[in-house]
């Protein structure tokens, strides 16, 4: 029961989520293309300095969002996977299978597409930005549906969805990390070590997580590797335990879905999405990366998705339940190429100029646009209104 209303309130926020962060995007293109922009713009550039104990960080404003913020909606990413890997859709093989082989298929598929559009370009190293899906904006669109969509489709999209999830993440830690200061990545692998000690003693007080937790971001932040990923690690040191008054992996994760949902993602939104259109970016698109991104998105995530599901299935690794029709499964996989926060998050740590990366994201963003039209427009067409029990 316990495990049932942790996963409603999940797909409610994130489907809510989905819209807030529509809806923060919109404001945010709008006010970089009115009288204001520059000044919008230069607002998310300027530098805001935070000392404490000796430290000095000083980074702008849009740094802190996507390495600091952005880090705690890793962390709530992280409890979900390890929610799943105990406790939901991942924690069986046979459960497991069909999600594992479509993400598996929604990544290979669009990041062979955009290297090919990029062979023998310097943009070719974005080959991770069409890989990922954004879950809130995904389920956030289904749910416009109602009840044509099956609960047991919004399962399977949300299973696949967080697996995709720690594909992303890898790829972040394997090909979007800088150079490395081996002491600070050892003092941060050193306190993962300790955390996960502590979860082995069992030590139930957060306290005792979160305080060193920061201490592994400031770490991670200055050792070259991607800080977000420390809220990643820190999500799998925290203890999930059968007694709900000692689990404090699910206790997080209840506190944080709203302010990661209603203020962090649209934070990050408004940061990352002010872009002032005219007409040499938009010229831009026809660029190898963008077009990489957006076949990437488009034709890449569906195919893969749909074709490696198929043939897990077909070929006896994996098992589909006679609720989840070919043709439904099909429309929930055009919903994998909404890779939005995702896609632009990688989008800014793959490419190493402003200019690349505003391409980037208007690519990232008009090929959701176009992805959702298309996916409501086929989901609608295939599925019928389900009768009220």
């Amino acid at each position: 029961m316990r495990f049932l209303n942790l996963m409603r309130e999940f797909l409610s926020s994130n489907a809510i989520g989905g819209f807030v962060l529509l809806g923060a995007t919109v404001v945010s293109l709008i006010v970089a293309n009115s009288a204001v922009g520059p000044e919008y713009v230069a607002f998310w550039h300027r530098h805001l300095n935070l000392s404490f104990a000796g430290l000095h960080l000083d980074y702008p404003i849009e740094l802190w969002i996507n390495d600091g913020l952005m880090a705690i909606f890793f962390l709530l990413v992280g409890l979900e996977i390890e929610r799943e890997l105990y406790d939901g859709e991942l924690s069986t093989l046979k459960a497991a299978a069909m999600p594992l082989a479509a993400a598996l298929g929604g990544m290979l598929v669009p990041a062979l597409i955009y290297v090919a559009v990029n062979i023998g370009e310097s943009t070719i190293k974005g080959f991770g930005v069409p890989m990922a899906t954004d879950i809130a904006f995904a389920l956030g669109m289904l749910s416009l549906l109602g009840n044509r969509v099956p609960a047991s489709l919004k399962v399977f999209v949300t299973a696949l969805a967080i697996i995709d999830d720690i594909g992303a993440i890898l790829v972040i830690a394997f090909f979007y990390s800088g150079e490395l200061s081996f002491t600070y990545l050892g003092i941060a692998l050193a306190i993962f070590g300790a955390l996960l000690l502590m979860n082995r003693l069992g030590v139930n007080r957060a306290v005792f997580y979160l305080l060193p937790g920061v201490a592994m971001w400031y770490c991670m932040h200055q050792s070259g590797v991607h800080a977000t990923l420390s809220g990643v690690m820190l999500a799998f040191a925290l203890p999930f335990r059968e007694d709900a008054r000692l689990n404090i992996s699910e206790h997080i994760q209840h506190v944080l879905h709203k302010p990661v949902s209603f203020i962090i993602v649209p934070l990050f939104a408004l940061a990352n999405t002010a872009i002032p259109l005219n007409a040499s970016l938009v010229r831009q698109l026809m660029r190898p990366y963008s077009l990489g991104i957006m076949l990437g998105l488009l034709v890449g995530k569906p195919t893969g998705i749909f074709l490696f599901s198929y043939l897990s299935v077909r070929l006896g690794w994996a098992y589909k339940s006679r609720k989840l029709l070919w043709k439904t499964i099909f429309g929930g996989a055009i919903f994998g190429g909404i890779g939005f926060t995702m896609s632009i998050f990688i989008a800014n740590i793959a490419f190493p100029d402003a200019a690349t990366i505003g391409v980037a994201k208007l690519s990232i963003l008009l090929t959701s646009v176009v992805v959702t039209l298309l996916g409501l427009a086929v989901m609608y067409s295939i599925s019928k209104k389900a009768k009220p029990a």
